[in-house]
């Protein structure tokens, strides 16, 4: 994990197509890609590797029965960006780091209040204007992976 760009965390992803496309999304942009259960499908479905494509097994990733499993293997807590649409921060406004951690929750939910509001000063949203209430998780995942790999540039 040392060597990934970055660190992309979903925390109990529902739709197998959107992780199918973030672990396309991981593979063009260096990072590692976590999944934490219980998830709403099984990796192995079909619709994951559809939008993977055939770039599934270059995908480092690392899968986790629950949150507490994730905890217990990774103590990344007070360097974890948590992405959430109910904070005032902008990821913009971040600098970030070769191995930083970010975590999204899931499509319907979005990430837990009780995981990301105790640590609100690492919390950050994606500007958005109009009447749109949340993005899709793929895209999500996208523009903060190739934010990351911008910064990194220079």
């Amino acid at each position: 994990m040392s060597t990934a760009n970055f660190n992309i965390v979903l925390f109990q992803p529902e739709i197998p197509t959107n992780t199918g496309n973030i672990g396309r999304v991981c593979v063009a942009s260096g990072c590692h890609l976590h999944l934490i259960g219980p998830m709403g499908f099984s990796i192995d479905e079909k619709q994951v590797r559809r939008a993977g494509l055939d770039y599934w097994p270059h995908l480092t990733y690392t899968l986790y029965e629950n949150y507490e499993a994730f905890l217990e293997q990774h103590d990344v807590l007070d360097q974890m960006s948590f992405l959430t649409t109910k904070t005032e921060q902008i990821i913009y406004d971040k600098s970030f780091q070769k191995g930083d951690w970010f975590m999204f929750g899931p499509e319907t939910r979005g990430l837990p209040e009780d995981i990301w509001k105790p640590r609100i000063a690492q919390s950050y949203k994606i500007p958005m204007v109009g009447p749109t209430r949340s993005l899709n998780l793929a895209n999500s995942v996208s523009i903060i992976a190739f934010e990351g790999l911008r910064q990194l540039r220079n």
